[in-house]
């Protein structure tokens, strides 16, 4: 752990940014966009597992690890960061509105996501006689194709949930922070890196993304809780790689390899990293 009063910190801090930085861009613009586009041929439901579980393994040591290690490195910047944040005028009323409302307040985020999470459904629903569904970016082909691989869409879902809300709107917007001093330029960047690393799923993914990295750190500093963050994320991503998939093209009926009853050419799937 560093300390902030330390004149040597930000310096070395800037080095932790800059090596993180180096190795997020070269694994979205060389290792991701080749495994996205050797995946999209895959054929084989083992190999397509195969995969899955290599994108999970490698999201969770990857961004978990470096979440958690720059976290050991700047939690004494933690509350430095929110209490920055916290001058932010909507920022600190809705802070103070979430605090002092007691259960109210959590009952509200829970009505939130409960509204969400039914029009979601209801859209669903709504969508099953339809054979194409609007999409955001190049994302078709992670959608689980049968039974075999609806546990790998639940496991990419959850996994995403935790470890990028952890690193994108905690770990490295606290890091940003503590290396410039600006909140702004830590919420603004952890965004837009968030975004650009979707660039395997073109400019429609890169942009759908931007827009839930914004919304997902909207949450986190309404509420003061990563963990609401996380929720939210996971719960989102679970809709588009197990509820769409189950619900609009019943691939849970499916046990062999083949692709699904209806071709899900279109599908509405929020932005993950693999």
């Amino acid at each position: 752990m560093l300390s902030p009063h330390s004149a040597l910190t930000p310096y070395i801090l800037g080095v932790v940014l800059a090596l993180l930085l180096a190795f997020m861009v070269f694994n979205a613009v060389r290792k991701d966009r080749r495994e996205y586009r050797d995946f999209k041929r895959l054929r084989s439901t083992k190999r397509r597992q195969k995969m899955f579980r290599k994108w999970v393994r490698q999201s969770f040591l990857n961004f978990g690890g470096a979440a958690v290690v720059v976290l050991l490195l700047t939690w004494q910047y933690v509350p430095l960061f929110l209490d920055a944040v916290n001058e932010w005028g909507f920022v600190a009323d809705a802070r103070r509105a979430f605090a002092e409302s007691g259960w109210l307040g959590p009952a509200i985020v829970a009505a939130f996501v409960v509204l969400l999470a039914g029009g979601a459904v209801l859209g669903i629903v709504l969508a099953r006689s339809e054979t194409e569904v609007p999409a955001i970016g190049d994302v078709q082909a992670l959608l689980p194709r049968n039974r075999a691989e609806l546990k790998y869409g639940a496991a990419l879902a959850i996994n995403a949930g935790v470890v990028e809300e952890l690193l994108f709107r905690l770990a490295l917007p606290v890091l940003i922070f503590a290396v410039t001093g600006s909140t702004i330029a830590a919420v603004v960047a952890s965004i837009l890196i968030f975004g650009m690393l979707h660039v395997y799923q073109g400019a429609a993914g890169i942009i759908g993304a931007v827009i839930m990295g914004a919304a997902f750190m909207t949450i986190y500093l309404a509420t003061g809780s990563i963990v609401v963050a996380i929720v939210v994320h996971a719960l989102f991503d679970l809709r588009s790689l197990v509820l769409i998939p189950v619900v609009v093209f019943k691939v849970h009926k499916e046990l062999g390899s083949g692709a699904p009853r209806r071709t899900a050419t279109k599908v509405d799937v929020p932005p993950l990293v693999a």
